[in-house]
């Protein structure tokens, strides 16, 4: 032992070593590691993934029309998107609100345009038809607005190249041969769907006015 040390040797003969009794794991499985993993199973989806996301609703309360710019495109609403009311899909599903659209949508129409509204200066169109072509609710719409104004509707004006809706370039079809057009959809998000109608009529030298009859967006 060097010189100035600690002797601790009868200390240490001192201390009771504790008995540890260690449990059976015979029965026990082994842990799987990253190894034993099959990488092409089906995984199963974290259960907050499974939770649908609300879908969006109208109350149809009235006095909330307003001018909204979105991507650089004005447009007026006369309804907005509420937290109680009917879906969106239950909307479009419900024959009855076609006329109940329209009706609401026409005098608004009217009563912007005023006395330049006319059937010689003024055509109706409506925005691509994407998902729903068979029976297509702004296209019934549009339609109806069109009848009530005693304007030309043009169907399927534009055509889209797929269902993206950010930079998506429309291709001309049933173009109306009138210098003012009137642009109807029926629910606006993004507002991507009106730049892209304005990106084409504007090219063809028409000019747009936009109308929707739902501001998507709270």
């Amino acid at each position: 032992m060097r010189s100035g040390a600690l002797d601790f040797s009868e200390l240490l003969n001192e201390i009771e070593k504790p008995e540890v009794e260690c449990p059976d794991l015979s029965g026990v499985a082994p842990r799987e590691t990253a190894a034993d993993k099959d990488l092409f199973a089906e995984k199963k989806r974290a259960a907050w993934k499974d939770v649908q996301v609300a879908e969006a609703r109208c109350d149809f309360a009235p006095n909330r029309m307003r001018i909204t710019n979105r991507g650089g495109v004005f447009f007026i609403t006369l309804w907005k998107k509420s937290v109680y009311g009917r879906t969106l899909t239950d909307i479009k599903g419900d024959d009855d609100m076609v006329g109940f659209f329209a009706d609401n949508i026409a005098p608004l129409v009217r009563s912007v345009l005023g006395s330049f509204l006319s059937p010689e200066d003024f055509a109706l169109v409506t925005t691509p038809k994407r998902r729903h072509k068979e029976r297509n609710f702004a296209t019934l719409v549009a339609s109806r607005i069109a009848e009530l104004l005693g304007l030309s509707f043009f169907d399927d004006c534009a055509h889209a190249p797929n269902r993206h809706r950010v930079g998506t370039v429309f291709t001309p079809n049933n173009i109306p041969p009138h210098r003012n057009i009137i642009v109807f959809d029926d629910f606006v998000t993004t507002g991507q769907t009106l730049v892209s109608m304005q990106n084409l009529l504007l090219e063809l030298g028409k000019n747009c006015v936009f109308f929707a009859g739902i501001n998507n967006k709270l």
